[in-house]
């Protein structure tokens, strides 16, 4: 391979290399095959040799890399699926400690996914390859004594919410915040071609006809489990009749099928269900939306859709919980801003009234409305400031690799 160079941050480095890099990469959910795919299109722009093996999934092979291990297999959710899968877990870390060191990587890169990736982590430092982790653990919500672990076993963390870098100064512990990728992700999106929202619904006899068309759309995004769906969907189809000139669209989680939900919609004629993985194209053409806590809120804020925020688990899980979390908000939008941006209604503030209330309110109310756009657009703002978060990281990693490989003189 010849040299070649990149400049990181007004830094110069040159590349030299025998042979073309080698990188192992675990993603373990969904938004991971995501971020890890554009991060392997970025690494190639470095280094067009490069040769990724990876546990992810469709988006990471269509990138270029091997993958080994798909996503689908490795989600356990849950204390109680986990315990009942516990030696496919185990099974699971054997074998990629087996195939790491068959494999030789030059770096071993883990993004998110920490219940498996920590332990990874430990296991590859002990054996000496270096570890780069991309998406920090949420370790700031709760098990905040895990970034000891974290400080030993990972060479660089590259963090993307911006309170995050802070929280690892508190812990003599350097970072790089390299921004969010999913502000380049929906970026992208919305320069394609619009896309039309293809829905099912169980409704013979809909005497909306065509002009259902020109409705104006609200989302519902009630999670991506069923237990979860089960708890939040029907409290928010009951505020959806106090709107009967809204076309309500439920995004489908990938993982639930469809007649899943027509056991909740059949009394709601003016709620569809929109097929999996058109999340995006329903965002982009909602006026508002409903949304579970997670990542959803800050695709939500992202694509400028105000929205209520909306969580409600059993109560001992809630009480479990308030015992052990340690933030201000549930949502991504309110903790990286750091003030109620959206509206939270959280187990016992989840009514119909509610909802009812505050929906109104974000559909009809100017002010509000645009107080929430421009608390969106210094959100994003703040996201972005370090360009495009997949090729910075991908510049990190190199750079990284480049300081750490340079051959003694």
């Amino acid at each position: 391979m010849v040299p070649f160079s990149i400049s990181i941050l007004n830094h110069h480095f040159t590349l030299l290399s025998l042979a073309p890099m080698k990188y192992y990469i675990i993603a373990g959910e969904a938004s991971g095959d995501l971020h890890g795919s554009n991060l392997i299109k970025e690494l190639k722009k470095l280094d067009a040799e490069a040769a990724v093996r990876c546990w992810g999934g469709n988006m990471m092979q269509a990138a270029g890399a091997e993958v080994i291990k798909h996503y689908k297999d490795l989600a356990f959710m849950g204390f109680i699926e986990v315990v009942k899968n516990l030696p496919t877990i185990l099974k699971n870390l054997k074998f990629c400690k087996e195939d790491i060191q068959n494999y030789q990587p030059d770096v071993l890169i883990l993004i998110d996914y920490p219940g498996f990736n920590l332990r990874i982590a430990k296991w590859a430092k002990e054996q000496g390859f270096k570890v780069v982790y991309y998406i920090s653990p949420q370790i700031w919500a709760w098990k905040e004594g895990r970034v000891k672990g974290i400080k030993k076993y990972v060479d660089k963390m590259l963090v993307i919410l911006p309170f995050e870098k802070k929280f690892y100064q508190k812990w003599d512990y350097k970072v790089e915040y390299i921004g969010h990728p999913l502000v380049q992700v929906i970026e992208d999106f919305a320069k394609a071609i619009p896309q039309t929202i293809i829905t099912s619904s169980i409704q013979k006899n809909d005497d909306r006809g065509d002009g259902k068309e020109k409705q104006e759309v609200i989302a519902l995004l009630p999670g991506s489990r069923k237990q979860e769906v089960s708890v939040k969907l029907p409290i928010m189809l009951e505020a959806s009749k106090k709107f009967p000139h809204y076309r309500f669209i439920i995004a489908q989680a990938p993982s639930l099928q469809g007649e899943f939900y027509w056991g909740f919609i059949q009394y709601y004629p003016n709620v569809e269900i929109a097929l999996p993985g058109q999340n995006y194209a329903l965002l982009s053409q909602a006026k508002a939306a409903l949304v579970t806590s997670g990542t959803a809120t800050l695709e939500t804020a992202l694509f400028g859709v105000p929205q209520v925020v909306c969580y409600k688990g059993s109560s001992v899980s809630y009480q479990i919980a308030k015992r052990l979390v340690k933030i201000k908000y549930i949502s991504l939008v309110n903790l990286i801003m750091d003030k109620p941006v959206v509206k939270e209604l959280i187990q016992h503030e989840l009514t119909v009234q509610n909802i009812a209330q505050e929906l109104d309110d974000i559909l009809n109310n100017p002010e509000r409305i645009k107080q929430i756009k421009t608390d969106y657009a210094a959100l994003k703002k703040l996201l972005q400031q370090e360009g495009n978060a997949s090729s910075r990281a991908a510049q990190e990693i190199v750079g990284f690799l480049q300081t750490t490989s340079a051959p003694s003189v």
